[in-house]
């Protein structure tokens, strides 16, 4: 089975308010965590404040998808919509406004996942999705839009001075903070098998294909 496809996006109106949809999050696969020890040592001539994520978690999401049955003589080209099964939006602390310091704390994000994400406001609700494939073989499929959802805590911190050049890091956050941001969304199509790789979109797509 081959995809081509000419990726038509529109548009739409997007919710201020929405946030993970937790129906279809992570179904079938385990969150991958990440849970990096935070510094202790700094030195208080160069370091300062500063905002460190921990306790991540990145969990594939579908957002849209279609079950498209073809049999034979039916192959070829298809165009089609998807249907809109969840969403995820950028927050922090439950806030869909991202500050200059957010975006910093998702660039520190980026580094311990190995993988970019939003660092602006942004939701998977911007769009829909139109696109065009190339189904080859008869079969079912899953034709999907989905990202990889990335939530956390972080805390802030300041370098206490011990020495002329020694200090030890010092949390002033009374509760750890909480936020979430994701992967910029891919869109595919997958088959009932081979059965793909766990922790992966078109993995979490495959999952929701039924009767196969």
């Amino acid at each position: 089975m081959t995809t081509t496809r000419k990726a038509r996006l529109r548009t739409v109106a997007a919710s201020a308010t929405t946030a993970v949809a937790v129906g279809l999050l992570g179904l079938g696969t385990a969150p991958a965590a990440h849970a990096d020890p935070l510094p202790t040592l700094c030195n208080p001539a160069v370091d300062h404040a500063t905002t460190e994520p921990l306790n991540l978690q990145v969990t594939p999401l579908v957002t849209d998808f279609l079950i498209y049955n073809v049999t034979a003589g039916t192959t070829g080209q298809h165009s089609d919509t998807l249907s809109r099964v969840s969403s995820v939006t950028t927050t922090v602390d439950n806030r869909t406004e991202i500050t200059a310091g957010a975006s910093a704390l998702f660039a520190k994000v980026e580094v311990k996942i190995g993988f970019s994400v939003q660092k602006t406001t942004s939701s998977t609700t911007t769009q829909t999705v139109s696109d065009t494939w190339n189904l080859v073989s008869p079969g079912r499929y899953g034709l999907y839009r989905g990202t990889r959802v990335v939530t956390g805590q972080y805390v802030n911190r300041i370098c206490a001075q011990t020495g002329p050049t020694t200090g030890i890091w010092v949390t002033t956050s009374s509760s750890p903070g909480t936020f979430t941001t994701y992967e910029s969304p891919e869109i595919g199509s997958v088959g009932c098998a081979p059965a793909q790789p766990a922790g992966t979109v078109r993995r979490a797509a495959q999952l929701l294909i039924s009767s196969c």
